[in-house]
């Protein structure tokens, strides 16, 4: 898909028909899902009861890399692909700690945008922007970016699960490597991404059920060694790309004695121009 071609506006709300992110609300106990996501994410549950733990620790996985972020200086945020506000979001987890910390959301889905819209309405320090991982130059001259966001100065992008969703012939690792070149050095990455290295018996199902939600016949499965490939030009921050459970837990008792779950993650920083 080239960058040629214009994005297409977010489609109207539908509650007949499935929605991944709220899908992924209802994984982590939300209520702004309805009949036929929970039906959806029941179908996915059936084959992987895990998933909803998974979507907790990767709940968990973005406090720790905005924490980490924010101790890195980074007092500016790109978030991608970001999810319906069920829990707490990346600009109140920074801004805890660094109240001048700026957060730019970035989303197609109507609901998402909608919450996100009003709930932020009254921070100056956050703006929602219609856009895609897939179109990165749009998003890079998008007024509402640029109004919050300089692109002069160090930036964090985070893309914790839209990936996993974009088939290699959307050239994902094109569109990444966009936003690798256009930010300055010390930005960092952040990047998570479902696999099935230990869990190939699972790929089949959940990728015919997502196929289905996302109205897509392309297969956005990726292995470990893949996912690794978006970090291309970055110079990867201990402990590099792992299990989320693995990434700097708070705890790292927590972590013993426990069956891996299969989402990764990690973080890149750009250490040259």
């Amino acid at each position: 898909m080239s960058d040629a071609v214009r994005r297409p506006g977010p489609a109207a709300l539908n509650t007949s028909a499935p929605n991944a992110a709220r899908m992924a609300d209802y994984f982590l106990g939300g209520k702004d899902n309805f009949a036929a996501d929970r039906e959806a994410a029941e179908r996915v549950l059936a084959v992987a009861p895990e998933i909803r733990t998974m979507a907790q620790e990767s709940h968990a996985f973005l406090g720790r890399v905005v924490r980490y972020l924010v101790g890195q200086d980074m007092r500016q945020f790109v978030v991608l692909g970001s999810g319906l506000p069920t829990r707490r979001n990346v600009h109140q987890v920074a801004q805890e700690i660094a109240p001048e910390t700026r957060v730019a959301y970035v989303a197609t889905d109507p609901v998402v945008l909608s919450h996100a819209r009003a709930m932020l309405a009254t921070d100056a320090r956050t703006t929602v922007v219609e856009g895609d991982v897939l179109h990165p130059r749009e998003l890079l001259t998008d007024p509402g970016l640029r109004s919050l966001i300089d692109l002069e100065e160090p930036v964090a992008v985070l893309i914790l699960s839209a990936l996993q969703f974009i088939p290699d012939e959307d050239d994902p690792h094109k569109n990444v490597a966009v936003l690798r070149e256009a930010v300055p050095v010390g930005s960092h990455f952040a990047i998570g991404h479902v696999v099935f290295d230990t869990r190939p018996e699972a790929a089949g199902p959940l990728v015919d059920i997502y196929r289905q939600v996302l109205g897509r016949h392309e297969d956005a499965s990726r292995t470990s060694d893949q996912v690794l490939r978006f970090f291309d030009g970055l110079e990867l921050v201990e402990p590099g790309l792992v299990y989320i459970r693995h990434w700097r837990p708070d705890n790292p008792l927590t972590t013993q004695g426990r069956d891996r779950t299969w989402s990764m993650g990690g973080i890149g920083r750009k250490t040259e121009g």
